[in-house]
């Protein structure tokens, strides 16, 4: 058996649908919902599909997806026909492949949010041909909801209350209208891209490298809105998935005994069942705002990642309740669970761990080659 690269491949891609990743435990399949929403249907439908062509669990990723893991390679057209059937997946792969778009959890139907993510979706096809990470950020609702997800071409509202475009790493936008606001976003992609922009990768890391235009940075958004949290909420109920893992089978029953019309996907690895009875306290998600584990970040670590050197989650969870603040536990230098600093981040490395404190896990660590049983007590090594 080989023992996976101290240096991880980075794709500079994440899986799609139609462009799925090997892992070590068969294809991710990662399905976009649109407008971050499942009816009741698509919801039972997808759960039945993780446990049929895949291992029985749906990863909710940190920008709001949900992935089946464990697909067999032979299985893979048959799963596309069914999530076609579902309404879930795009008919044209490049599309799909770039609809990374964050949509505030509390649109509405026809409000501005709404409307907006409509026209991003017939504005995607004509495009430059962005690098595939990079999303776009509908945050024009009641609130800034979404200033701690990844994206990198952001709609927001001002203070005085107007929609503005503001490139990712700059504090300013450009005021648009919503008749300007899809001509602003071709400007900027097309912008991004005549300036060097695919080097880079992403939004913030270009511009800290190149000026972004001064008229392009005159309004500053408005001040980040108080954060949804697990519990009542509106009508329904927030829950949590611990390290963003969620068994099928008890969300599909959590469906049917709540009786919970639709499923919205949210940011910080929740989800909100829109209507519906309270569900009952089950382990199998969290139900409590305080739990540390929420604090607590782990992608599925080995053997499930071929680039990871050490199991993740165990770890994570043991030790989630002995760090006041942010945990992460990467399998590898590529941080894709929580690609930003951390308080404290452990990173797997030829079967050990590196210690970084108060950074990302591809910065210098404090420590070194720190075994499984040396970090039981994080006081003792930190």
């Amino acid at each position: 058996m080989s023992v996976p690269s101290a240096n991880p491949q980075i794709k500079g891609w994440c899986p799609g649908a139609h462009r799925p990743m090997m892992s070590g435990d068969g294809l991710v399949v990662r399905v976009r919902p649109f407008r971050a929403e499942l009816d009741r249907d698509q919801t039972l439908g997808l759960c039945a599909l993780a446990q049929r062509f895949g291992n029985g669990t749906l990863d909710l990723t940190s920008r709001a997806n949900l992935q089946i893991r464990g697909v067999a390679g032979e299985d893979h057209a048959a799963l596309l026909a069914e999530l076609d059937g579902l309404g879930l997946i795009d008919s044209d792969p490049r599309v799909e492949g770039h609809r990374n778009i964050l949509i505030d959890p509390d649109w509405r139907h026809g409000d501005l949010t709404d409307r907006l993510y409509g026209a991003v979706l017939a504005t995607l096809p004509d495009l430059p041909d962005l690098p595939e990470k990079m999303g776009i950020a509908l945050d024009a609702g009641r609130g800034a909801h979404l200033r701690a997800g990844s994206a990198d071409f952001r709609f927001e509202i001002s203070d005085e209350g107007g929609l503005i475009l503001r490139a990712d790493g700059a504090a300013r936008g450009r005021p648009v209208s919503e008749d300007t606001a899809m001509d602003a976003l071709r400007e900027m992609a097309a912008w991004f891209i005549s300036t060097g922009g695919r080097d880079h990768g992403r939004m913030a890391r270009h511009l800290a490298q190149v000026a972004l235009p001064g008229d392009w940075q005159v309004i500053a958004p408005c001040s980040a809105a108080a954060e949804f949290t697990i519990g009542p909420a509106n009508g329904g109920s927030i829950l949590g998935a611990a390290f963003g893992k969620i068994d099928a089978a008890a969300l599909s029953v959590l469906m049917q005994e709540t009786g919970a019309p639709a499923l919205r996907l949210m940011l910080g690895r929740m989800f909100w069942l829109r209507g519906g009875t309270a569900p009952c306290l089950t382990q199998e998600f969290v139900h409590s705002p305080d739990d540390p584990i929420l604090r607590a970040h782990a992608c599925p670590g080995a053997p499930y990642c071929p680039q990871a050197t050490v199991a993740t989650r165990q770890i994570a969870g043991r030790l989630a309740a002995q760090v006041s603040g942010s945990l992460h536990v990467s399998g590898c230098a590529k941080g894709c669970a929580f690609p930003r600093a951390a308080d404290v981040t452990l990173v797997g490395r030829e079967g050990a761990f590196d210690l970084v404190l108060n950074g990302a896990p591809w910065e210098e660590p404090s420590q070194g080659g720190l075994t499984p049983a040396q970090i039981t007590n994080l006081e003792e090594v930190i």
